[in-house]
């Protein structure tokens, strides 16, 4: 019994080591591409800006803050377009996605047809993004605002879902945005939803 228990724990420990090793190995593979680019820092200043925006309650300045987000728009939709492109580079190996809700070492390796790519997912959000930032529908500035910062939000489910888990990219969208997952899939465009949940297998 002694050495079945100690069996467990040596097994225990090991799958502990893989999946330390390989989240911190696909955490640096996204950092090296994305901290080329400005696309957090954008985000966050978009973020703060729609904030500052609903909050105005005079008009003409809001207006005036409107249109000033608007550069920043732009700039975040070529930033995240160079870096899709320059993501798209990555091994097909080391860009999939294990569709499983926990993570479990070496999944994405073992069950390749429970995977999506990164690189597709990358892709999808790219447009989504460009989609809302360009306002091809026509919407008021505050529903534009509302489903840009859905598209981002769940874009970024998508960075934490490939370094981590599909649970604790859902947990860190609630803790920092009080956002749950399925909301976010709501608030997207109709073109990400429908490309996205198809991409998953959805």
């Amino acid at each position: 019994m002694e050495i079945f228990v100690l069996l467990l724990m040596v097994a225990a420990f090991g799958a502990y080591r893989l999946k330390s090793k390989t989240q911190a190995r696909r955490i640096a593979l996204l950092a090296s591409h994305l901290g080329r680019y400005q696309v957090e820092k954008l985000m966050e200043s978009l973020t703060e800006g729609y904030l500052r925006a609903l909050g105005e309650k005079e008009p003409a300045r809001q207006t005036q803050i409107w249109n000033m987000l608007a550069t920043s728009e732009e700039q975040l939709v070529e930033q995240f377009r160079r870096f899709t492109a320059d993501f798209s580079a990555v091994d097909l190996a080391d860009a999939r996605v294990s569709k499983l809700p926990v993570f479990l070492p070496e999944a994405d390796r073992f069950f390749p047809d429970n995977t999506f790519d990164m690189r597709k997912a990358l892709t999808i959000h790219a447009q989504g993004i460009a989609r809302a930032a360009n306002n091809e529908k026509g919407r008021p500035a505050r529903d534009k605002a509302f489903t840009l910062s859905a598209e981002l939000f769940l874009m970024q489910h998508t960075c934490h879902w490939y370094c981590r888990s599909k649970a604790i990219a859902s947990a860190r969208m609630l803790a920092r945005h009080q956002t749950p997952y399925q909301q976010l899939l709501k608030s997207v465009d109709p073109e990400t939803r429908e490309a996205y949940l198809a991409m998953i297998g959805r």
